[in-house]
């Protein structure tokens, strides 16, 4: 069995819903201790994360990622249980093998591999992890970089070995991300009888026509690195479950992923001032989730870039899609940030899954990235 492939079991095995790491950070750094990596752990709140670092000088390349992972969902539908990793097919099932412990494990069996070939490193070689990226993530990944913050520390370069490609692996390499805005809307009415209606005020009744104006709304055109920006609903919440009562009030729940192209302030401005055309008694709680980064074309993106079409053949695409990722908390340290890891199709599903054959790849690409990087 492959180191990378041993690893990733071991950590899957771990059972560490977030913000629980059930044992995985302790297991890597007792690995990294033996490399020479000075590990710091760091717990905020019930998160665990740590710092690593093997190097005092710059320039400083950092792998990052996160050892929690969503639910399983129902049991009885996995074909194999999710903390128990099983080899069908030439694919490692578990949930986390794709999001994202095979890429923890590819990382540090890549770095194993380079130190063993005892190279003239110039720089450094950090670990940033934590357990709270699937989760709310306020005591995880944000609060470390905080923490290098006040030291100074600068990183240089990072990875994120999140499942980046779509359709085959290799295809795509991340270079940054879409802002996330939510708002929570609350508009009021008067509640009353159905049979009644000129005694009441139905909120559903007053707010449907703005959403309607909202979901119809072109917020920006995005530009050559974002798409437009998107609005979508995700949750409308109204009534008391009697079928004669009108409602008092009416709770929409909203989200942006919006580009570089606009602002979060503009974003906001327009959602009340388009409200306010429609007379509504409402409030709304802002929630934003973070803004919009990008790494442009450089060191970072293009090392990768090569590393990736050696291994597969493929020159990955530059994209900024999907979700948001932690690498919105690191890029404001002036760093260059970009994500690879293996195909996402499978990712926080039934059965989640990863190919052995993708693991090793992974491992070859970033040990092909440190040695162009560092030396």
């Amino acid at each position: 069995m492959s180191s990378v492939l041993e690893l990733t079991q071991e950590l899957v095995a771990r059972r560490s819903l977030t913000p629980e790491d059930a044992g995985c950070q302790a297991l890597m750094m007792e690995r990294m201790k033996g490399l020479g990596f000075a590990t710091e752990p760091l717990r905020f709140g019930q998160v665990d994360n740590f710092w690593a670092r093997l190097g005092t000088s710059g320039p400083l390349l950092v792998f990052a990622g996160h050892t929690d992972v969503v639910p399983s969902g129902p049991l009885e539908q996995w074909k194999s249980d999710p903390f128990k990793p099983e080899i069908r097919d030439g694919l490692l099932y578990g949930r986390g093998t794709a999001d994202m412990k095979g890429g923890l494990a590819a990382m540090l069996v890549a770095v194993e591999r380079y130190l063993q070939a005892k190279p003239a490193m110039k720089g450094s070689i950090g670990f940033l992890i934590t357990s709270d990226e699937e989760g709310p993530s306020v005591d995880g990944t944000v609060k470390v970089v905080e923490v290098l913050q006040k030291r100074r520390e600068k990183i240089d370069w990072c990875v994120l070995g999140e499942p980046s490609c779509l359709e085959k692996f290799g295809d795509t390499l991340r270079n940054g991300r879409r802002g996330s805005l939510t708002g929570i809307l609350k508009v009021e009415g008067i509640q009353g009888h159905v049979a009644y209606p000129e005694r009441a005020d139905n909120p559903i009744h007053r707010v449907v026509p703005a959403l309607t104006a909202l979901t119809g709304s072109k917020w920006d055109q995005g530009n050559e690195f974002f798409p437009p920006t998107s609005f979508q609903i995700s949750n409308f919440n109204s009534g008391t479950g009697a079928g004669n009562v009108i409602p008092g009030d009416a709770t929409v729940r909203f989200n942006f992923r919006y580009s570089s192209a606009v602002t979060k302030e503009e974003l906001k401005q327009r959602v009340h001032a388009l409200l306010d055309e429609h007379r509504l008694k409402y409030s709304i709680d802002w929630r934003p989730m973070g803004d919009p980064f990008l790494t442009a074309p450089g060191d970072l993106s293009h090392a990768m870039q090569d590393a990736v079409e050696k291994a597969t053949g493929l020159r990955p695409k530059l994209d900024t899609g999907g979700g948001t990722s932690d690498g919105r908390f690191i890029a404001p340290m002036g760093a260059q940030v970009v994500e690879f890891g293996p195909r996402n199709a499978s990712i926080h599903k039934i059965d989640e899954c990863v190919a052995v054959k993708e693991l090793e790849q992974l491992v070859d690409i970033y040990f092909d990235v440190l040695k162009k990087l560092l030396g």
